[in-house]
């Protein structure tokens, strides 16, 4: 990524002593030959330890067994009378997009039908395609733009497909690769937001011009119709449907990480919505909008605010009348345990999924002359909810129940008798007969209760010695709540493991306000629980930190970065994936840029100074006793970027540190681009805990 202008002008601002020569800046070059002779080489170095411990090709070939199950779930996208289904697997490594009728797929064997052979596809063209989705026209879904990354990138190429066909549309819409989005307006029209040159990405590498494209017409020809601005993190514009008919466009700023602001076109030209900045569209029935709000709102309709975390609808038509008097009513609202978590319409209902205490719930809500009414689905007690998808031709929609030792399945439903069906189980993966599940609570240091789940077996001797592997996440108001792994479960648990997942502050599990409590310069609370948690494994006599290790990606990934550099003596092992390391320089990384809502900006003295004390990269210390790491990263990574994790590696080095490294060139912000490459990063992910915390 180019290095932006105004964090140049932030450099020349700085006083000189804060501006320490950076020795590493050579590896954010990433595909650079001395970058990549660096990475080959430790790559090696360490492939060379993991690869020969004589457990690695049995957890390689337990690894590629459960990605390649021909048993598990083919999870169904609804379009119209038709389930659509990506499926991976031995021949079919980056994709397979087929398709069946509704009836064939409740059979144990449904009878397949190829759409797109993505492997197929990438061989012919010499380009490693991977799959990223299709965005179709309402109604019908017939025509598509199918996207496409090279290597798992984010960046994406488009290109138009008829799923009546099964064919590329000769001459039909094609847009080249970008960090870009579409909506359609019609059949012969596009509203396309990419980079379209210079001037045109956002300092956080997205672009923020939507143009109009007609259908026959070149690309460099559209039309100009919303420009945000260089500051934001992304601009573009989306349409909303429902099957009544009504459709409802809307242009939207990205200003900070959780603001926006919605435009809509009007007789007076675009129009901004007056609704609060932190704010969801999540869809539409029968002409009322519907939006989550992540703050408090107050409302001219309404003598107390809306509560944050609460869903409300706004009839289209008042909307449309006066888009900046907005009249909204309660759809849900969250209570001291319950808060709000997805919601999806039907044809004619809404399913809505919630946390209670972290634990799943479903319900559907359907629009009444006076608000809405609530029915629960039955879903079992302490797992996961989520909603698979939802059908707009009728009320049909498909819900998916996973928990760490319950089997991933597919329920189907009917929202309009509320009524839920076992579609299909996938079978277990791994012998989970002895084990157990927990929740238990950990003090922080602020003496907040941090919840926690921790999967062990049920005869566990409370001596301290349980090989034990802890993970959370901790921002971006994302939960973590219990799921169903093959490769956690045949790979640690089954080999005497326990597994800990807290629900530390920062993500959603009890709503917006569980997240603000670690925004920017709070953010040590985060850090604090997950050692609290650690504390209480440890108090407890679950395990000892000769016998603890951690894990964690992304945000996650800066997470293990903190308690390697704050708490060296907690643990023995640490496995930090696709990392954020470098806060003071993550802003001109990938997209960096577009997360200074979450962890403040280098630009402000005081998140400065907080990044400077919390960042894994400046923190690290020669002389220090650490634990050896595993580093886990992509060169294909354009939102993180590998840059972080090859740093912290090289300062490692610098200080005569031992860790261990892998760097694959595919995957994205992933763990590879495919099946093999996947279970390759595991096998070595499991070695490498089990060496440390079980032999």
């Amino acid at each position: 990524m180019r290095l932006p202008l105004a964090f140049a002008a932030l450099l020349l601002a700085l006083p000189l002593a804060a501006q320490q020569p950076d020795k590493y800046t050579w590896l954010e070059d990433v595909s650079s030959d001395r970058a990549m002779t660096w990475v080959k080489a430790e790559n090696a170095r360490s492939a060379a330890i993991l690869e020969a411990d004589p457990r690695f090709a049995a957890y390689q070939a337990d690894a590629l067994k459960i990605a390649e199950d021909p048993n598990r779930l083919p999870v169904p996208t609804l379009r119209g009378a038709d389930v659509y289904n990506l499926w991976r697997d031995a021949q079919h490594t980056h994709g397979l997009l087929r398709k069946t009728t509704r009836a064939d797929y409740q059979n144990p064997t449904p009878r397949w039908q190829t759409v797109i052979d993505f492997d197929a596809l990438g061989q012919q063209e010499k380009v490693s395609w991977v799959s990223k989705g299709l965005s179709c026209l309402y109604p019908g879904d017939s025509l598509c733009l199918v996207a496409f990354s090279a290597g798992g990138e984010d960046a994406i190429t488009l290109r138009e497909f008829d799923l009546r066909t099964g064919h590329f549309i000769p001459g039909g819409f094609t847009s080249p690769h970008s960090k870009q989005g579409i909506t359609w307006i019609d059949k012969d029209t596009l509203l396309v937001t990419r980079d379209w040159g210079a001037g045109t990405l956002t300092r956080s590498g997205y672009p923020f011009v939507t143009k109009r494209w007609k259908r026959g017409t070149p690309l460099d020809q559209a039309t100009e119709l919303f420009r945000g601005q260089e500051s934001d993190i992304q601009a573009g514009a989306f349409t909303l449907h429902d099957p009544q008919g009504h459709a409802l466009t809307l242009f939207d700023r990205t200003v900070t990480t959780f603001e926006r602001q919605l435009f809509v076109a009007t007789a007076q030209g675009l129009q901004r919505l007056a609704l609060p900045e932190k704010v969801q569209p999540i869809g539409m029935i029968d002409g009322r909008v519907l939006f989550s709000i992540q703050e408090q709102w107050t409302t001219p309709n309404r003598k107390t605010p809306w509560i944050a975390g609460s869903l409300l609808e706004v009839k289209l038509t008042d909307l449309l009348a006066d888009p900046t008097h907005l009249k909204p009513s309660i759809v849900f609202e969250p209570t001291q345990q319950e808060f709000y978590e997805n919601a999806d319409p039907t044809r004619g209902h809404l399913i809505l999924t919630a946390l209670n205490h972290v634990q799943g719930r479903a319900y559907v809500y359907t629009p009444t002359a006076t608000g809405w009414s609530r029915k629960p689905l039955p879903v079992p007690a302490n797992v996961s909810v989520s909603i698979i998808s939802t059908s707009n031709t009728d009320d049909a929609f498909y819900l998916g129940i996973t928990g760490f030792l319950t089997p991933s399945s597919l329920w189907s439903g009917d929202a309009a008798t509320a009524s839920l069906t076992l579609a299909r189980s996938q079978p277990a993966l791994f012998d989970a007969a002895k084990d157990t599940v927990e929740q238990l609570e950990a003090t922080s240091r602020d003496g907040t209760r941090i919840p926690y789940f921790i999967v062990h077996a049920k005869d566990i001797k409370y001596d301290s010695t349980n090989p034990t592997l802890l993970n959370a996440y901790g921002g971006f108001e994302l939960s973590m709540t219990p799921s169903y792994s093959g490769n956690i479960g045949k790979l640690w648990l089954e080999h005497g493991g326990v597994f800990v997942l807290a629900n530390i502050r920062g993500g959603g599990e009890f709503g917006p306000a569980w997240h603000e409590a670690g925004l920017k310069t709070q953010r040590q609370r985060i850090y604090d629980d997950f050692a609290s948690v650690a504390q209480d494994l440890i108090a407890r006599k679950i395990t000892s930190p000769r016998r603890l290790g951690i894990m964690g990606g992304s945000n996650g990934g800066l997470l293990m970065g903190v308690q390697m550099t704050q708490h060296p003596d907690h643990w023995n092992a640490i496995v930090i994936q696709v990392p954020l390391l470098d806060m003071l320089g993550y802003e001109h990384i990938a997209a960096g840029a577009s997360w200074v809502g979450e962890y403040g900006s280098a630009s402000v003295p005081a998140e400065r100074s907080f990044l400077a004390s919390i960042s894994p990269y400046e923190q690290l210390k020669p002389n220090v006793k650490y634990p050896e790491p595993l580093i886990f990263t992509t060169t294909k990574d354009d939102r993180v970027g590998p840059q972080h994790a090859r740093k912290f590696a090289a300062k490692m080095e610098e200080f005569h540190l031992p860790f261990l490294y892998d760097e694959v060139i595919e995957g994205g912000h992933g763990a590879g681009a495919d099946l093999k490459e996947e279970s390759h990063t595991w096998a070595e992910t499991y070695v490498y805990l089990t060496r440390k915390l079980m032999d």
